[in-house]
């Protein structure tokens, strides 16, 4: 059963407070420990508890996360021979462009060499740069932008997907392109050359979404266009499937489904065929995954996270619906029924959401070792308002 709205809310302010203290961003002397992919979902998470309680608190966290990420991620390691940041910038310059040279995972180990040997068990551990861990942080940077009013933060998301995507973009075949799983710190050659099945379809979806944000600012003279990304990771997605049974995967086709509809709607985009494959293969992926029955498994062979990353990707399925029902002419009735199908299954969010608020289950040891990310994105999970607006 899903709580309500003043206890989901005040839940998702314990954990993010904790959240804070424990990773050295607020209330504490511990070093800081960022990790871009947890840190996305936290900046969101501040921005809705800001939006819901009025509470300028946690507004000021999201800001101090955003200034932390760049000044950590946005740099070399402390046990790198380089140093500066990654973009190769001065220190002023870099200040103003954080972004510029993309954004390090925050992973324990040190990326591998170029001529290192590959071992992909330790390739885990390593960092480097993910690129569906930067669209993330595009997203984030521009909830930043809209909340606050500041221009500076859709600037460095735009600027973070040009870096991004001239750097994760490799051509192969007859003018083909695709974009690689990982790179290294300083996007000079890859780590893991194959690429991410949803990657194309994260990078177009986020990159029109950034199109509003310089629309919204278009006052602001330094905000550049992405049409040309835009237009090469819309080509990517030629031919590709999109299926998953990852309840993680899953959740992601969601909140791009929901993504590409309100783009619709903002007349952003004008073709409803790709958000009705996307929920279309979100529907068949969502209904294969609950045939398995993974839910049903003894909680330490479980990872909460994937399973929260579908839990959230069903918290926008009712605003779809709510979007399509209101806007006749975004899309045909085809879309509908899809989207209707899905909301058959929302309240499985509702299931995995108290499932992991037990405090038995945040006791066992697969817990534990995902602390951060299992907790921020299960606050995502209760106060997803900023998360998934487009």
């Amino acid at each position: 059963m899903m709580i309500d709205r003043e206890a989901a809310t005040a839940a998702a302010g314990r954990i993010m407070t904790d959240f804070a203290e424990r990773t050295g961003l607020a209330g504490t002397t511990r070093p800081p420990q960022r990790y871009l992919w947890t840190d996305a979902y936290a900046v969101c998470n501040f921005l809705s508890l800001y939006r819901r309680t009025g509470d300028r608190s946690f507004e000021d966290l999201a800001i101090a996360l955003i200034d932390q990420v760049h000044n950590i991620l946005g740099r070399h390691r402390e046990d790198d021979p380089r140093a500066g940041w990654i973009s190769g910038l001065d220190d002023a310059t870099g200040r103003a462009h954080p972004t510029a040279g993309g954004l390090r995972i925050g992973k324990r180990r040190n990326e591998r060499g170029r001529d290192d040997r590959v071992d992909e068990r330790l390739e885990w551990d390593r960092d480097g740069q993910y690129f569906h861990y930067l669209t993330k942080w595009m997203h984030a940077l521009r909830r930043a932008g809209e909340v606050t009013a500041d221009s500076r933060y859709c600037r460095w998301a735009i600027e973070l997907a040009q870096a991004a995507h001239a750097g994760f973009t490799v051509s192969y075949g007859p003018g083909g392109k695709r974009l690689v799983w990982k790179m290294s710190i300083d996007l000079s050659y890859p780590l893991v050359p194959s690429m991410g099945a949803h990657d194309p379809l994260d990078a177009w979806v986020t990159y029109e979404a950034l199109g509003l944000c310089a629309a919204r600012f278009e006052e602001d003279p330094a905000l550049p266009e992405l049409d040309k990304e835009s237009a090469e990771a819309a080509a990517m997605l030629e031919g590709r499937h999109w299926h998953t049974d990852d309840p993680l995967g899953i959740g992601g086709l969601l909140f791009d489904a929901g993504r590409v509809l309100q783009l619709l709607a903002a007349e952003r985009l004008n073709n409803g065929e790709v958000a009705e494959a996307l929920a279309r293969t979100a529907l068949e992926s969502l209904e294969s995954f609950i045939a398995h029955k993974q839910l049903t498994d003894p909680a330490e062979y479980r990872l909460a996270f994937r399973e929260l990353g579908l839990a959230i990707g069903l918290r926008a399925v009712p605003g779809m619906h709510a979007l399509l029902q209101a806007n006749r002419g975004v899309a045909d009735s085809g879309l509908l029924r899809v989207v209707a199908g899905l909301a058959k299954h929302a309240s499985l969010g509702d299931d995995i959401e108290t499932y992991w608020l037990r405090p038995e289950h945040q006791q066992l040891r697969t817990w534990e070792e995902h602390r951060d990310i299992n907790a921020v994105m299960l606050a995502t999970s209760l106060v997803p308002d900023e998360f998934l607006v487009a």
